[in-house]
């Protein structure tokens, strides 16, 4: 969708109840071997897909989803180690109220992470 400048120009300004992305450099230090686990799931997953386009064997089909799973798992623990080094331990500025705020939404991400991971 592209926005003209003049478009622009005239919208309303956002609103203090517009929501905000939240920002994190947790997983700074680990961002370029995230990308590069993700660029691979990517060709893994563009893999299965010509195997399904040609027909393939089920049960390689299944081993390479299951390659595609593990993957996504390491990702995202790495990214979930990161976040509680960086955000729980650590310093950063997501707005949290209290330990307990932090904690809580922690867990959440944990039990949504864990639920769909294993």
């Amino acid at each position: 969708m592209n926005i003209s400048a003049d478009t622009l120009a005239t919208m309303d300004p956002p609103t203090e109840t517009a929501a905000v992305p939240k920002r994190s450099t947790s997983y700074a230090k680990d961002k370029a071997k995230i990308q590069a686990r993700l660029r691979r799931m990517e060709g893994q997953v563009r893999g299965v897909q010509r195997m399904v386009e040609e027909d393939q064997y089920c049960v390689d089909i299944l081993t390479q989803l299951s390659a595609v799973i593990a993957a996504a798992r390491q990702a995202g623990l790495l990214i979930l180690d990161d976040h509680i080094r960086g955000c729980i331990l650590g310093t950063c500025s997501h707005g949290h109220e209290d330990q307990e705020e932090m904690l809580a939404e922690l867990s959440s991400a944990i039990e949504r992470f864990t639920r769909t991971a294993s």
